[in-house]
């Protein structure tokens, strides 16, 4: 079955089917990584985005049942040069192809994904739409035109748990670390989009977590009486979740406050900083950062589209990592109240775990 994908500066792309039929739209954007599709399809921060793989060749592991992010794939539509159908992994319980048809995910192979990603580099993330229907090219650029921005809706609402649950999976078997044994810490998550190796790695150094809806209060966090507060991470436009940004005000000072992606740039937001659209966002597991207070350069796995101003960084926040690629800002710390953030993610599986030591520096602010 044909498949084509539009973009809205009228650039048509024709190849093959590989999921479900049908029509989808997002923002089209570009992941760097050699692996981990299956971890990138079921990450919530990609809701509202349709995910082109620029590693030629998708699909020759499978899928299996351990490795998702989430309880289902959130991203709007999949984009792949070439598909290997014959997949071969000793953990694999199946094929990608079925996975996404059985999952809904309208998706497209066989197309110049090198072509596309030089497109969205040079003219920026764009408004995107793939479908199996037989349409003329005067169809598709109106159907495109109509495809809302990122920032029209509240993604964050969209991909949050409904209702508060506990925590206790520690995934070990994705680290080679010893565990822990001490003290446990009771931490409340504010699930913006949280991704379920978060969550493992908080388990696995020492917290006991409750993971409350992007919507809760702070009084209905501090009701479970944590001793930690973490800010997850999630899609979209910061700026949309006003009521996060409310609602973290009040618990900065209370609680030590630990925030990553999403929940970075809502700290920034709730200390009177500014954030922005980056032209076309950083999505890969090889951006280098620069920790400033060490000196040392952290190879970081990364997915946004959003960045904290570094001119707008009040003065009582002091910038802490820096991305080498564009110097955007990757991480701040509160210099006085025991509040840290990075725009990265420290927990990727497959990806570096060089960051790994920011899970133990939010325990050691709890224990403090």
């Amino acid at each position: 079955m044909q498949a084509t994908l539009v973009l809205e500066n009228g650039t048509i792309f024709r190849g093959a089917s590989l999921g479900a039929a049908g029509t989808t739209s997002g923002e089209v954007c570009f992941n760097t990584s050699m692996s981990g599709y299956q971890e990138i399809l079921t990450d919530p921060s990609y809701c509202g985005q349709i995910v082109t793989m620029t590693y030629p060749l998708i699909g020759n592991v499978g899928v299996n049942d351990e490795d998702v992010e989430s309880v289902r794939p959130w991203v709007r539509g999949f984009i792949v040069r070439e598909y290997s159908r014959a997949h071969s992994n000793w953990r694999a319980g199946g094929a990608l192809e079925d996975y996404l048809r059985a999952q809904g995910i309208v998706a497209i192979e066989g197309i110049d994904t090198r072509m596309l990603t030089r497109a969205l580099r040079s003219g920026g993330a764009m408004r995107g739409l793939i479908t199996t229907d037989d349409l003329g090219d005067a169809e598709l650029l109106a159907a495109v035109a109509d495809v809302p921005g990122i920032s029209a809706e509240d993604l964050a609402a969209a991909v949050t748990t409904r209702e508060r649950y506990a925590w206790t999976d520690t995934g070990a078997w994705n680290y080679s670390d010893g565990g822990y044994d001490g003290p446990r810490y009771r931490v409340a998550v504010l699930d913006y989009g949280v991704k379920r190796n978060i969550l493992r790695r908080l388990a696995r150094f020492g917290c006991d977590l409750t993971v409350f809806p992007a919507s809760a209060t702070a009084a209905d966090v501090l009701a479970s009486q944590p001793d930690g507060i973490f800010l997850s991470n999630g899609p979209g436009d910061p700026e949309v979740v006003t009521y996060a940004v409310e609602t973290i005000r009040d618990l900065v000072g209370v609680k030590p406050v630990f925030g990553i992606c999403l929940g970075h740039q809502l700290l920034g937001l709730a200390f009177g900083a500014r954030t922005y659209k980056l032209k076309f966002g950083h999505r890969g597991a090889n951006h280098p950062v620069m920790n400033l207070r060490t000196k040392e350069i952290e190879i970081t796995s990364q997915n946004h589209g959003f960045a904290v101003d570094a001119d707008s960084l009040p003065s009582g926040l002091e910038l802490t990592h820096l991305n080498l690629n564009d110097n955007t800002v990757e991480g701040f710390r509160h210099r006085e109240l025991p509040v840290f953030c990075v725009q990265y993610h420290p927990e990727a599986s497959p990806g570096p775990h060089d960051s790994d030591y920011l899970f133990r520096s939010f325990r050691d602010l709890m224990t403090v």
